[in-house]
């Protein structure tokens, strides 16, 4: 069956970095558009950007320039690297694709940017 697991969330101060991962399985990786969203504390669920499987990328207005998606088909992972990250960066973030009719979400993983 479809699995998405991330990791790499934690706590992070104003400024720093972090870089998420999201690994794959049941499907065939390379085919499908690999999507990442977030959900802040009392708001909506938002697109951060995607990666295509054509190897094309897209951002929310918000994380362009700092934000970068990349893939790695032999590995079957889509990561996330996060820059100059922002308190209202806090979220979980969560890795989405979907194949046919149903889209397939991990579990998140929470980031918090704090000092």
């Amino acid at each position: 069956q479809v699995q998405l697991v991330e990791s790499g969330g934690g706590l992070v101060q104003p400024g720093g970095s972090l870089r998420l991962s999201c690994a794959a399985s049941g499907f065939t990786f390379n085919r499908y558009t690999m999507n990442w969203y977030r959900q802040a504390p009392g708001k909506e669920r938002e697109l951060v950007g995607f990666s295509s499987s054509g190897g094309s990328t897209y951002y929310a207005e918000s994380m362009k320039g700092r934000f970068t998606i990349s893939r790695d088909n032999a590995k079957r992972t889509v990561y996330l690297q996060m820059t100059s990250l922002k308190p209202e960066d806090t979220a979980v973030y969560y890795c989405n694709t979907k194949i046919g009719l149903f889209g397939y979400w991990g579990q998140g993983t929470q980031v918090t940017v704090s000092s």
